[in-house]
């Protein structure tokens, strides 16, 4: 979909719709739109993967000392990736007035916040976890940590995308603004990344990563039932 092209309709928007086929209206919509903007899907999963990939070349090539950085490494990069990925989440909504639909629609906007969230998720958070073992055994992760790795980006993507919304809500109708994201959305971010990355070197170490991964279900439970009542509030102050 070019710039400027006005999105298909919100068919979350008729009468007498019920919330759930809202919300698989949105989501499917969501999905559609997506597919239709592909450079939206790539630059994230290939801004993921060349930032994996010159971490030997700054640090060192040696198998020893990736070994030990490869679970932060990955995690960062996904968080960086979110960031990049972000600002796309309700931008082209703003500009085309589809974001005002949604706002008048008679389901709870919560709802289909929500499931603008989980299609975002799906094609910009899950290929970069289909991926991530490939790249983690390029820093010489020991294979032990591949379940780990994968568990805990399932966990905690979620939670970053969740919490990244809020922020995006917050700051949709400023000209720039990735910045503030970035301001916003880190520091909130930071508890998934240390969790994610200690999971993973439990693993490592013989240790069980259940406590770790468990506090990133914690954190996903939690993210599910206030992330999406928060940003449908961030996005009524934005726009009205």
């Amino acid at each position: 979909m070019r710039r400027g092209e006005a999105s298909p309709p919100l068919s979350s928007s008729r009468p007498g719709a019920s919330a759930g086929a809202a919300f698989l209206a949105t989501l499917k919509r969501d999905l559609l739109i997506s597919l239709k903007r592909r450079n939206d899907i790539l630059n994230p999963f290939m801004f993921f993967i060349i930032v994996v990939s010159l971490f030997p070349i700054g640090i060192s090539p040696e198998s020893a000392m990736l070994r030990q950085i490869a679970a932060g490494v990955v995690w960062i990069a996904v968080l960086l990736a979110s960031m990049l990925s972000m600002d796309n989440l309700y931008r082209a909504d703003y500009e085309d007035g589809s974001l005002e639909q949604l706002l008048l629609s008679s389901q709870p906007l919560y709802l289909l916040v929500f499931a603008k969230n989980i299609a975002h998720w799906l094609v910009s958070g899950l290929p970069v976890i289909v991926v991530s073992p490939l790249l983690a055994y390029m820093l010489a992760l020991p294979a032990a940590g591949y379940p780990t790795l994968v568990a805990s980006l399932l966990l905690g993507t979620p939670v970053v995308g969740l919490l990244g919304s809020i922020a995006v809500a917050l700051t949709v109708g400023l000209g720039s603004r990735g910045l503030i994201l970035a301001v916003i959305t880190v520091p909130m971010s930071v508890p998934v990344l240390i969790f994610g990355t200690l999971a993973v070197q439990n693993a490592l170490a013989g240790a069980s990563p259940l406590g770790y991964l468990a506090l990133l279900g914690a954190m996903l439970a939690a993210a599910v039932s206030l992330a999406p009542v928060a940003t449908a509030a961030a996005l009524r102050i934005s726009l009205n």
